[in-house]
């Protein structure tokens, strides 16, 4: 049996592959394009200090919008505090949930895990420890344009764990 391909046939079949080809490519580059429209890069800010006492975060943070109320995402952070006997620094990983039922009102939620190292001078001696230990955070803030800003409590605080002076936290938020 002797199969022949005339070269008016092989050109409609290879411009046929073409333009199928040239359609999977696009219709993937416009699904990536449509999630990506709707994800959203920045991060916190955020600092906690008292008497003799200091605390500050940086966190970069992707989010997802679902919709015009709803979000969620990644983020890490880290985290140095300083007091006068005692000094720690602590890095984490969190899933953030952000709810805005008002225009320009935005609830969220963020849980961390984090990894503290720290060191508290004493008369007696220095006590170094390192460990894990999970944080909850709820937060109201107001959002304008690209901003937010608000305030947001560990409801799984430790005072013998967190590196946190207490448990709320003002935060400054900015996404692009």
């Amino acid at each position: 049996m002797n199969l022949q391909i005339s070269n008016k046939t092989f050109i409609s079949f290879f411009i046929l592959f073409l333009l199928s080809a040239h359609n999977y490519i696009f219709a993937q580059e416009t699904a990536e394009n449509r999630f990506m429209d709707n994800v959203r890069l920045g991060g916190s800010l955020g600092v906690n200090f008292g008497d003799g006492y200091f605390s500050g975060y940086l966190a970069p943070k992707a989010i997802y919008d679902f919709n015009l109320f709803a979000s969620a995402g990644i983020g890490t952070a880290g985290t140095y505090t300083n007091a006068s006997n005692y000094s720690a620094y602590s890095l984490n990983l969190g899933l953030i949930g952000l709810f805005r039922p008002l225009q320009g009102l935005e609830f969220s939620t963020e849980l961390e895990e984090n990894y503290v190292s720290r060191e508290l001078e004493l008369e007696g001696g220095n006590i170094t420890d390192s460990y894990w230990y999970p944080a909850l955070f709820l937060g109201i803030g107001y959002t304008t344009g690209n901003v937010t800003a608000g305030i947001r409590y560990d409801v799984l605080y430790d005072e013998e764990k967190s590196i946190y002076g207490n448990a709320m936290m003002p935060f400054v938020s900015i996404f692009f």
